[in-house]
């Protein structure tokens, strides 16, 4: 939002300067980001003077230029070449001096400097309007007024306007500051707590009133909850126009373009008190106005010239033919101020903050208007604009009020009722504050006190302070306008020592995630709002339990997503894209589904892998990621979490092309593989992806309340390996199950270090390189033990399995 000091010095005076002014508006909340400057013509007239032309020549070796002599005020005359045709001895022109910078119509800047023109020496330029910002002419140069005295300044002779704008980035629920007459208010509340007091001056309308009845247009509110208050006045008899430069200057320094002069004077009293206006050409208005809602499908053109298809909570205001604008939000092509007008209704209304804010979001329309009304305009101002506004456009083009003012005010916005505590500020503060104190700062913000007992003060809140409605909000304002920087704070530190449990969501997760991150893992954060057409690439994913946004801001963000798979590929296709395809991401996220019970969540762990393991290096060659190296970072999750007993069984979703599910007894922790190549295709992902997907509730509710632990043994182990021929149908599980059941205390490890299929070996036999770890806890183991388990293992393999040593 911008505010224009000059502007705002018309309601407040003071003599501050900007930078204290800006330090104390950010103090109250509204926080100046920027002060610009603004000036009404580009560089001032800096270094422009009015000259006196003394003699003027034709030039000796040109002929369309001439030799002028010109007092500037300094006692010596210059002598200047000048091209103007209009040139003559006796005039007063504009001159730019030795040093000048002036600017062209693109804004770049040129220096005036001395020089010789065809062998003629000249010491700065005698300037047409074009050339000073002051017009577009260029026929010839500026002739002015024969009274003025040379040397005088250009700056004083057309009154440059010289102003600061100040850039304030406003929160959204500070819908009262939204004008300069809601700044001011704030500023005139904390001038005084720094010991200024000063008078908020408001504009009066006093001089309003009706000149003839003989343009009379009835209302009538058909949607009186949509508006609850609306006002409206005739003027006749106006002249459109270009405004006058005051008023052009004041927008152009709040960065909006002047149009003409009615549309001026709406837009001036909306950044003027904060009131939408809207003007309509009279003439165009057949019969009565109806504010009203209208058929859904119905077509509408805006003032941008695009057809717009209206929606059956859209209010409209329209005329016995239809729509002429859409209430609050944006107007019609055909029933604004033209250069041809010359009778208006100028409307002024307080429209229900959430429909605005609908019907905004839903034709994708952001003006100055829809975003004051969505916020929240004052209700008690509505007439009293309009009677601002109706005056200015008399002032700027003319005219007459031919009509009473029409207010339809269905349902009045109340004022809010707070009792104030004092304790209760004492102790949300940390500090006392005088009592006096508070109620001069309320009253300073136009909060009335009703009654004022030991215990605290009973408040009425004005309506146009949507913010303030509750006895923490009044304390808020309290303190903003006291000042946060006079609350003493202590030197010494308190902190509350609690006892968090093990296994708090939070910590797990960042163990997980350090885990993660050290293993070359980079954590993502992807919408939870996605395409609802991806729920087609799995057969698993329903339509029906789609949660859809009322509102969305475009059909790719119009759902809030079933599965992470499709964000994360999103994520992938990305990086590949700009040449980065070896990727390991995970992410916690959740997912949303919407079922007959109602709607759901659920969080999730997701991890990718995609491209090489390693780097490109001479010493190492690169490698593809593979399902086994996945499989060990999924499973040193559960590890590192201390998850212990999985069992591995079918992959149910079939987003998989091959894959695995792990889980304890009947809850599935994970399922992780190879993602098809058709749902990679949709992404244009020509590379293998693997992607597990953790039921992250799942394994908050498994992870052991209590730690295990036991002392490391102090007696050495023993490892002997056998080397195993048998049959190719025999898995590595039956020799594991084998070995578990023939010795359950001392045998520690079983590890398959070799596989081998080929020369050398029977037809449909194979190879097992095996070793096995022993050791006893108590003491050291001895031959004579060692020999014994192995001879067991070795008599089992062979019974049970045919297996004979290699």
């Amino acid at each position: 939002m911008k505010i224009s000091y000059n502007w705002l010095k018309q309601f407040i005076k003071t003599d501050w300067n900007s930078e204290q002014t800006a330090a104390l508006l950010t103090d109250l909340g509204l926080e100046v980001e920027v002060v610009e400057k603004y000036q009404s013509v580009k560089g001032g007239l800096e270094g422009i003077v009015v000259g006196h032309v003394l003699t003027c020549e034709k030039h000796p070796d040109a002929d369309k230029l001439k030799v002028t002599t010109v007092d500037i005020g300094t006692g010596t005359p210059i002598q200047v070449v000048c091209g103007a045709s209009n040139v003559a001895a006796g005039q007063k022109v504009p001159v730019a001096t030795i040093g000048t910078v002036l600017y062209d119509k693109e804004g770049n800047s040129f220096t005036i400097k001395k020089g010789k023109i065809r062998g003629q020496e000249s010491h700065g330029m005698i300037c047409a309007e074009d050339e000073l910002g002051l017009g577009e002419s260029h026929d010839g140069i500026m002739v002015l007024d024969q009274d003025l005295v040379p040397g005088t300044p250009a700056a004083k002779v057309f009154k440059i306007e010289n102003d600061e704008v100040f850039e304030i980035g406003l929160t959204p629920n500070r819908a009262d500051a939204m004008s300069h007459l809601g700044t001011a208010r704030d500023l005139r509340a904390g001038l005084l707590q720094n010991g200024v007091s000063v008078e908020l001056i408001t504009p009066s309308v006093s001089n309003f009133r009706v000149d003839m009845r003989t343009l009379k247009i009835d209302v009538k509110v058909d949607a009186p909850l949509l508006a609850p208050r609306y006002c409206g006045v005739t003027i006749s008899g106006i002249t459109v126009k270009p405004s006058p430069a005051w008023l052009q200057d004041r927008l152009k320094a709040i960065g909006i373009n002047p149009k003409n002069n009615v549309v001026d004077v709406t837009n001036y009293v909306l950044h003027d008190l904060g009131q939408p206006l809207h003007a309509f050409d009279a003439a165009k208005i057949n019969g009565k106005i109806h504010v009203k809602t209208v058929e859904a499908g119905t077509k509408f053109t805006t003032l941008d010239d695009v057809e717009r298809t209206l929606h059956e909570e859209d209010l409209m205001i329209c005329d016995e033919k239809g729509p002429m604008c859409i209430a609050g939000v944006f107007g019609g092509q055909n029933s604004g101020v033209t250069n041809n007008t010359t009778s208006i209704f100028l409307e002024s209304a307080y429209f229900n903050p959430v429909s605005v804010r609908k019907t905004a979001k839903r034709h994708q329309l952001n003006t100055d208007a829809s975003f004051r009304f969505e916020r929240g305009i004052d209700p008690s101002i509505t007439a009293y604009a309009l009677k601002r506004a109706a005056l200015l456009i008399q002032e700027v083009a003319g005219g007459q009020i031919t009509s009473e003012i029409v207010d339809i005010n269905t349902k009045k916005v109340d004022d809010f009722s707070v009792f104030l505590n004092f304790d209760k500020v004492t102790k949300i503060i940390g500090q006392k504050i005088p009592k006096d104190t508070i109620k001069q700062i309320l009253v300073s913000l136009d909060i009335k006190v009703n009654s004022v007992s030991d215990a605290g003060l009973g408040l009425t809140i004005p309506a146009y302070r949507v913010d303030v409605q509750r006895e923490i909000d009044v304390i808020e304002e309290i303190l903003r306008v006291y000042g946060y920087n006079k609350i003493d704070f202590s030197n010494k530190l308190n902190a509350t020592v609690f006892n968090a449990p093990r296994n708090e969501d939070y910590k797990l997760q960042n163990i997980v995630g350090n885990q993660l991150n050290s293993q070359g893992f980079h954590e993502m954060m992807a919408n939870s709002l996605t395409t609802a057409s991806y729920i087609q690439l799995s057969e698993m994913l329903k339509e029906e339990h789609n949660v859809t946004m009322l509102n969305p801001l475009s059909n790719d963000l119009a759902t809030m997503r079933q599965s992470l798979l499709f964000s994360g590929l999103e994520a992938i296709a990305y990086n590949i894209n700009r040449k980065n395809a070896d990727l390991r991401l995970f992410e916690f996220g959740k997912s949303y589904h919407k079922f007959l019970s109602g709607y759901e969540e659920h969080k999730h762990l997701t991890l990718f892998l995609t491209g090489n393991k390693n780097q490109e290096n001479w010493t190492n060659p690169q490698k593809p990621s593979d399902f086994f190296l996945f499989k060990g970072y999924v499973e040193g999750i559960f590890s590192r979490l201390g998850i212990q007993k999985i069992q591995s069984s079918p992959v149910k979703s079939d987003v998989f092309s091959e894959g695995i599910a792990l889980g304890t007894g009947h809850t599935d922790l994970v399922e992780f593989g190879v993602v098809k190549k058709s749902i990679l295709k949709h992404f244009g992902i020509k590379q293998e992806v693997f992607y597990a997907d953790i039921n992250w509730e799942a394994v908050l509710k498994t992870i052991p309340n209590k730690i295990k632990y036991s002392e490391i043994t102090k007696y050495p182990e023993v490892r002997r390996d056998l080397a195993l021929l048998i049959d190719q149908n025999i898995s590595y599980d039956s020799i594991y199950n084998i070995a578990r059941q023939t010795e359950k205390s001392l045998l520690k490890n079983i590890n398959l270090f070799d596989v081998y299929e080929g020369k050398n070996l029977p037809e449909g036999k194979k190879s097992y390189a095996l070793s096995f770890t022993l050791q006893d806890d108590s003491k050291t183991l001895t031959d004579a033990q060692i020999d014994k388990i192995m001879g067991k293992l070795q008599k089992n393999f062979e019974t049970e399995l045919g297996a004979s040593l290699r």
